[in-house]
């Protein structure tokens, strides 16, 4: 669920990104591969299974309709003891966010992944943290991530 950036200080040596725009996706300098995809059309990931070492939604959590069996999915395509690491903010689309993450705080936002995991199977127990401090001046950072079985 990636655009036209990637958001890592370091990006992985090889990066396949997945999104829904073709151009933003081609824009991103850390792609190694682009693929369009809309999650919410189809939860499948057109990917083998194990394929992956380590899965990044990035501030797209927020818009997933069908998100157990996206999790359930990208479980297939991770590797054994892969990582799934959801990030977000309180910054968001409201016309494209689920009505129960809009009626959360960021508190309940961060349970509400973590159950994601949960009920999807096949995940130890997930993480959740804030990643910005409560003085930080800009939009505040929240991960949440685990491992698979």
């Amino acid at each position: 669920m990636g655009s036209w950036v990637s958001h890592f200080r370091t990006p992985p040596a090889r990066l396949t990104v997945l999104g829904m725009n073709g151009d933003e996706l081609a824009a991103n300098p850390a792609a190694a591969a682009t693929v369009v995809h809309d999650l919410n059309a189809d939860p499948v990931l057109p990917f083998a299974d194990e394929s992956f070492d380590a899965v990044v939604c990035c501030v797209s959590v927020d818009y997933l309709v069908r998100p157990l069996p996206v999790f359930a999915d990208v479980r297939r395509v991770l590797r054994p003891s892969g990582l799934l690491v959801c990030t977000f903010s309180n910054r968001l689309f409201p016309t494209k966010a689920t009505r129960g993450w809009l009626g959360n705080t960021d508190e309940g936002r961060m349970a509400i992944v973590a159950r994601y995991f949960t009920e999807s199977g096949g995940w130890h127990d997930p993480v959740r943290e804030r990643c910005t401090p409560l003085a930080h001046r800009g939009d505040p950072l929240f991960a949440v991530w685990a491992r698979r079985d």
